[in-house]
């Protein structure tokens, strides 16, 4: 389901700010995702990182469901790093 990038696909996303959800538990790093991407300017790339395997498909049925871009998921030491356009 969730497309997997590699390191220089995410490096080239241009990432606008990271949310560091490493070590919450689901839904957690969903509600950070959620709180952040009103921080960031509508086409700007939000990077969540989370350690809770569920978040990469919690997030990107949420960002199609409201409308925003869900990118990929780079793998981390240990964690994912979920891409998400802003797209509203």
């Amino acid at each position: 389901m969730s497309m997997t990038l590699n390191e220089a696909e995410a490096e080239a996303l241009g990432t606008a700010k990271v949310v560091d959800a490493r070590g919450a538990a689901c839904p957690g790093p969903l509600l950070d995702a959620k709180k952040a991407m009103g921080t960031v300017t509508v086409g700007q790339v939000l990077e969540l990182w989370s350690s809770d395997p569920q978040t990469k498909k919690d997030v990107e049925i949420w960002a199609k469901k409201v409308g925003h871009g869900f990118l990929g998921v780079a793998e981390g030491q240990g964690y994912d790093r979920v891409f998400i356009r802003r797209a509203k």
